[in-house]
């Protein structure tokens, strides 16, 4: 992910990934024997993963914004969980947009490239968005709650799937 769009991070979370980088940058390089056919392409595919980490933690401590408190509640941006409901069935989700940086989320994740992810970044909560699926008509969509993820995962140890909300579908029958 090589883009300006801000992330929101505890400082708790920008100093594990700064540890994350120094120790893969500390590890030692492949080294290519003299004999090529003793050269194992598994040292290349894992050093591979390595350099692609390093660039995906250079890019997130780049673009984090570091703050303890809720400065960016309420709006989604990468970072944030976010609860939304869709309009029409009343069905309501709750999400990580951007990508996962945390150890052991286990929360469903948006990209902001995505149809939901791109059509929500930015929105304030009680705002109404239209996303679009391919071959699909737009869904109207509401942001319900947007909060940093560390205050999602102090109020909600487990994650939240979809819920019916029996007020919209009474209303709807």
């Amino acid at each position: 992910m090589t883009s300006a769009q801000r992330i929101w991070m505890t400082q708790h979370d920008y100093t594990r990934l700064h540890t994350e980088l120094a120790t893969l940058r500390s590890r030692r390089s492949i080294e290519v024997p003299d004999d090529f056919m003793d050269y194992d392409a598994n040292l290349t595919a894992g050093y591979s993963a390595r350099q692609a980490r390093v660039r995906e933690i250079q890019d997130l401590l780049t673009n984090a914004v570091v703050s303890e408190d809720a400065v960016g509640a309420g709006i989604a941006e990468p970072g944030m969980v976010l609860t939304i409901r869709y309009d029409a069935t009343g069905e309501t989700e709750t999400f990580l947009l951007g990508r996962r940086f945390g150890e052991g989320a286990d929360v469903t994740v948006y990209s902001t490239l995505s149809p939901l992810g791109h059509a929500i970044a930015g929105a304030r909560t009680g705002e109404q968005r239209i996303y679009c699926i391919p071959n699909k008509s737009g869904q109207l969509v509401t942001l319900l709650e947007a909060v940093p993820y560390e205050m999602h995962v102090a109020k909600n140890p487990r994650p939240q799937s979809i819920h019916r909300d029996a007020t919209v579908t009474a209303a709807a029958s």
